[in-house]
């Protein structure tokens, strides 16, 4: 076990980690350069797309020491955007230390701390590596300042490195080994392991990624898993080295897979402990906090015969991504269907991509809201996430929203623009702090409802990409709140419907009618599209009908003859329009989605 070091990397967003291990495992020659390809921990096609992590990773890194001592290296890769923070939780509980990069130009940012403070409170040695030193833009004697100012870390320990270039890579890994303190843990205890991943494989089962702390497991054990009470029996234990490699054993210390024909996706959880059956341990592990969702919406398969695949790929999914929280729902428009908690908005827009990608499903989203409370006149308390349990208008007394503080990190230059855009959100309570000279953090208590939609996009063009924003919630605060009805045809359709506060639902009305008339296909007879709270009308766009001429054939004569035609017309689009449905397609409901980020 002296030999062994865990260790993650942790950072804010485009800091470099995905590149600097990409390093390490080049500089470990785990893969050759024919076999090589960028961000090479980042296996979905989501990830390398859009150059984010999604999913933390684990690979195991032999290297020799500069005395000659040979050590094996477990790295976790981790996400760096502030909806995937549950991830880095879950990577920093397998670990013993932490790299901390810093990019040279941007300096300590808001993800930068709030993965600090998350990795102290698991106790972890902390390395800080000041990345990107090859950049004209760098400068590292302030990013040193700000490493000893902000951080409270000694800036002369700090590492200097290029992760692109691949310069500083030896000193790393000099400074994993010297560091970080190797795993504490008995192998001849029994055996107690973490589950902190797990994926399904439609031919093998669950294949789970755990930490071993105390004991080992080798095939041909039984184990338990001690919060579900299931057994089963080891077929293979292994470590990852970019592929599964198989091993004898699995001891003390060491991080790694395990297959025991695990078939039923509801037996694993992530955050359980594995114990032998023969020789159990006393106690579980202390696994993960519970995971409280922020943004929910509802998700229905296309066709209504689809409801029990959906059923089973969101089970599936939920294995490999344990922040989605979901449970049965329906509605009168759309039918069977789920309502799923998610930790932010790029976080379900992940969800419905990965659905549609990696299980082939065919899904409509509803429109993203927070949960509300409602204290009602009967003195009860209400707390909804859905519109459609909205209370009745005349026993709401006040009604609450949840408030979010912001801690948002810019150059000087752009602190205008900012506070701007925060007040336009309904900011309130703005404090404004110089960590550095040249930048700015400001502090702002805003309504949760407020940034879910496309504050974070708004926020990243107007500072040209060097804001940074993370937030936490505080508290719930009074509010003005009414539900938005869509009509379509003079009917409310249920998956429309939204809570929001009333001095932005005549805004919000009118992009919504007017993104569902581009989207709905016109009809012979005449659409209205209108926004309402209760019996009020507020806004309204008309989709017209398709017309026959039916005057063509009349030229000259009497104006009376042409009249009547039209009137007969008439006749025949208002008796259709009664008796007539109208199709919304999917894209519809997208466009109402999007009203805010365009």
């Amino acid at each position: 076990m002296k030999q062994i070091r865990n260790f993650s990397i942790i950072a804010h967003i485009d800091h470099g980690k995905s590149t600097l291990a990409d390093r390490l495992i080049q500089h470990a020659n785990l893969v050759d350069a024919r076999q090589f390809r960028d961000q090479i921990l980042d296996n979905m096609d989501i990830e390398r797309e859009r150059g984010i992590t999604i999913k933390s990773q684990t690979v195991n890194l032999p290297y020799t020491s500069k005395s000659g001592e040979e050590f094996e290296l477990n790295l976790i890769d981790t996400p760096g955007h502030v909806d995937f923070s549950y991830e880095v939780s879950r990577a920093l509980a397998s670990c013993e230390g932490a790299l901390l990069l810093v990019d040279a130009s941007q300096g300590v940012e808001a993800q930068t701390l709030a993965n600090l403070y998350a990795a102290m409170e698991h106790n972890l040695a902390i390395i800080p590596v000041i990345n990107k030193i090859d950049l004209p833009s760098a400068d590292i004697d302030r990013v040193k300042d700000e490493i000893e100012h902000e951080l409270g870390l000694d800036a002369e320990l700090a590492l200097l490195c290029s992760a692109k270039e691949g310069t500083g890579v030896e000193d790393i890994f000099e400074a994993i080994v010297e560091r970080i303190p190797p795993p504490s843990g008995n192998a001849e205890k029994p055996l107690t392991a973490l589950i902190f991943d797990a994926q399904y494989d439609s031919f093998r089962g669950t294949i789970v990624s755990c930490r071993v702390f105390d004991g080992t497991v080798k095939p041909g054990d039984t184990i338990r898993l001690m919060a579900m009470g299931t057994t089963h029996k080891v077929e293979e234990v292994g470590i990852f080295q970019l592929k599964m490699e198989p091993k004898k054993e699995l001891s003390a210390g060491e991080v790694g897979y395990l297959i025991a024909g695990i078939k039923t996706v509801s037996d694993t959880r992530i955050g359980d402990t594995i114990t032998l059956d023969a020789n159990p341990a006393p106690k579980l592990l202390s696994g993960f906090v519970e995971v409280k969702p922020v943004v929910f919406s509802s998700i229905y398969p296309i066709a209504s015969d689809d409801y029990l695949s959906l059923s089973d790929a969101l089970e599936k999914y939920k294995l490999n991504d344990a922040a989605l929280v979901y449970q049965k729902d329906s509605s009168a428009a759309l039918g069977q269907g789920f309502r799923c908690g998610f930790l932010g908005l790029l976080h379900l827009e992940i969800v419905q991509e990965r659905l549609e990608r990696e299980f082939d499903q065919s899904i409509i989203m509803t429109s993203p809201s927070v949960q509300y409370r409602f204290f009602l006149t009967d003195g009860s308390v209400v707390t909804i996430d859905n519109p459609t349990y909205y209370p009745d208008p005349t026993e709401i007394e006040k009604g609450e929203e949840p408030f979010i503080r912001a801690s948002i990190m810019i150059p000087e230059r752009y602190v205008g623009a900012v506070m701007k855009l925060c007040m336009e959100r309904r900011g309130v309570n703005s404090r404004l702090n110089y960590p550095t000279t040249g930048r700015v953090e400001i502090a702002f208590d805003m309504p949760l409802a407020e940034v879910i939609f496309d504050f974070y996009d708004k926020l990243k063009s107007i500072t040209q990409g060097y804001g940074s924003f993370d937030y936490e919630i505080i508290d719930y605060r009074e509010s003005d709140l009414v539900k938005l009805d869509i009509l379509v045809n003079g009917e409310k359709v249920d998956a429309l419907s939204m809570i929001i506060h009333r001095e932005r639902s005549r805004e919000r009305a009118v992009k919504a009618c007017d993104s569902l008339r581009e989207e709905i296909p016109r009809q012979q007879f005449k659409i209205a599209i209108q926004g309402a709270i209760g019996g009020k009308i507020i806004s309204r766009s008309t989709i017209t009908p398709f017309r026959k001429d039916v005057t063509a054939k009349c030229y000259g004569g009497d104006i009376s003859r042409k009249r009547k035609l039209l009137e007969k017309q008439k006749k025949g689009k208002k008796r259709m329009r009664v008796v007539g449905s109208v199709e919304i397609p999917q894209s519809a409901f997208m466009a109402v989605l999007k009203t805010d980020t365009e």
